[in-house]
């Protein structure tokens, strides 16, 4: 409906505009308002005159057919009244009649997407804070299926740098396990601060690597392949899935490295400072650092990160298609720039960035260099333990099953509920209520509807006189379902999960005072028919939102 009053407004102005939207305080003021304060500035007529001019514009048109019952001018505002049932009978025939596809405008259809995400240094169990790219990325991807993509997912495996190094130094000749490469790796550090010779056999190993010594890149990719495998069913764990995993050593060719320089010496800008580094002038492309260059070389020509990462950026672009995604922490803006404006050198396009804040607990700082981090497996067990004591204090079975569900939907929640760009402060309490706006809650909010319809125990009517639906609370339930379509349009433009989130709270939120406002089983026909079908419709699009969320709804809690 949002998309149709906007689109009305723009034709009686006659412009592509752009038309805010607001719901008024008070039902008895309108479903929603038209603020023409903006639009008015821009038209350079005053706002209280442009208001009256939409309401006579709109007051000749059969405002009926498109569901609004009448417009009302109050100053410089435009408020419009819907025409209840059959907004009632529009908004829920259409969530059931999409069923798992409300919501989604197939904006994707017939398109390509590549999404680039975690992508962590295989030196050890992945931690909490790296998390939240694994659980943004994971959300983007399903909102791009949802919309129709198809998509690949990759992850890029940062195995030739000097943590990695370290890490072949620390395991020699052994065949650790998994959980045991973050101590192997601490240990090393230790050693390192202990013994700086240890520098140079890093040195040494990268150097044997990049010139191709088969013994040496076996040695890599034997500690490498044990993270990957550890990380791959630490995130599957968590319903976080990968298309391909892949490896920045198999960039690591003389051959590519050369063809990369010849390319960026032919722009002119790329020079040798006076440690022998090759260096690119990225001067013009308005860079936040004082001396905006890029080394891409070491002093022995060997090359550096964001070599391998340019060729691998190259070949992306290639498959990537109609949309080309990577997840970034805001560390890397500056970094992300200056890739950019190398590849655009090269005439290529980087990746779309996603950036996102970081996350604050009580226990400080992480670094897996010390040691001093929380693990995302460590921390999803304690979750797990938490859920099940919660569902136990409330009389359930404390079932395995649920109580994971429960506990992602805490962890994801927390971190998906705040924009990209704001940092997370995880709260435990917060996380795990029942109530307010977490996850659980969303799941208890999907498994009370689903409740509901046990008892009702019969099969669900065809259809429902919705004119019978006149309370304020049912009516703001049906238009919070009728903006799904554009939630999940606005998440995608800002490419932040925390739009679906937040949008999936209002409607459970909503629910709630409806339920509480509205009796459904014990209603006679027809409104009893009326409020379970609103009940049904609205388990859908939680439903919905939660797998976008990457929760999986459930029936019973």
């Amino acid at each position: 409906m949002t998309d149709t009053i906007a689109g009305i407004v723009r034709e009686a102005l006659r412009q592509e505009v752009d038309v805010p939207l607001s719901t008024p305080p008070d039902s008895a003021m309108g479903d929603y308002s038209v603020p023409c304060f903006r639009m008015a500035k821009g038209l350079g007529v005053a706002p209280v005159a442009l208001a009256q001019q939409l309401g006579e514009s709109l007051g000749q048109r059969d405002l009926a057919a498109l569901g609004i019952d009448r417009v009302e001018v109050r100053g410089p505002y435009l408020n419009l009244f819907l025409t209840r049932g059959d907004l009632a009978a529009r908004v829920i025939d259409a969530v059931l009649t999409a069923g798992d596809r409300y919501g989604s405008r197939a904006s994707g259809a017939g398109k390509h997407a590549l999404v680039e995400h975690t992508s962590i240094n295989p030196n050890a169990s992945p931690h909490l804070g790296r998390a939240r790219n694994a659980w943004i990325g994971d959300t983007l991807v399903r909102l791009l299926r949802f919309e129709g993509y198809r998509l690949e997912v990759r992850f890029f495996v940062n195995d030739v740098g000097r943590q990695i190094a370290l890490l072949v130094l620390g395991v020699g000749d052994r065949d650790p396990g998994f959980n045991e490469l973050l101590q192997i790796y601490v240990d090393v550090n230790r050693q390192l601060e202990a013994d700086p010779k240890l520098a140079e056999q890093v040195t040494q190993l990268l150097e044997r690597l990049e010139s191709g010594d088969d013994d040496t890149r076996a040695a890599f990719r034997h500690v490498v392949e044990i993270s990957v495998r550890g990380m791959r069913e630490v995130f599957a764990d968590a319903d976080v899935r990968y298309d391909r995993f892949d490896y920045e050593s198999d960039y690591l060719t003389p051959e590519r490295s050369r063809e990369l320089v010849e390319q960026l010496r032919a722009t002119g800008r790329l020079f040798e400072d006076e440690h022998g580094r090759l260096v690119l002038n990225l001067e013009g492309f308005d860079l936040p650092s004082r001396n905006p260059v890029l080394v891409i070389t070491r002093g022995n020509k060997t090359s550096l990160y964001v070599l391998r990462d340019m060729a691998y950026t190259i070949d992306k672009v290639v498959a990537a298609g109609d949309l080309n995604l990577v997840v970034l922490g805001e560390d890397q803006k500056l970094y992300h720039r200056q890739l950019q404006a190398a590849l655009s050198l090269l005439g290529t396009d980087a990746p779309a960035a996603v950036h996102y804040s970081f996350v604050l607990l009580g226990e400080g700082s992480m670094s897996s260099r010390q040691g001093n981090l929380v693990l995302l497996e460590d921390f999803a067990a304690e979750a797990k333990r938490k859920a099940a004591a919660e569902l136990q204090a409330r009389g359930h079975d404390a079932d395995p099953a649920v109580a994971k569900a429960v506990a992602y939907s805490a962890l994801k929640y927390s971190f998906l509920r705040v924009a990209n760009d704001k940092q997370v402060v995880f709260n435990w309490d917060q996380a795990m209520s029942f109530e307010g706006e977490s996850g659980p809650y969303l799941l208890y909010s999907h498994a009370r509807i689903c409740s509901i319809l046990r008892r009702y125990g019969r099969e669900l009517p065809p259809g429902a006189d919705y004119t019978t639906l006149k309370a304020g609370q049912e009516a703001e339930l049906i238009k919070l379902l009728d903006e799904m379509p554009d939630q999940v349009a606005r998440a995608l433009r800002v490419r932040s999960p925390h739009v679906i989130a937040g949008y999936a709270f209002a409607v459970a939120r909503q629910f709630s005072s409806f339920y509480h406002a509205c009796p459904i089983l014990q209603e006679a026909s027809p409104l009893l028919e009326a409020r379970l079908l609103l009940a049904v419709a609205t388990r859908q699009v939680l439903a919905n939102c939660l797998r976008i969320l990457g929760i999986e709804p459930l029936q019973r809690m």
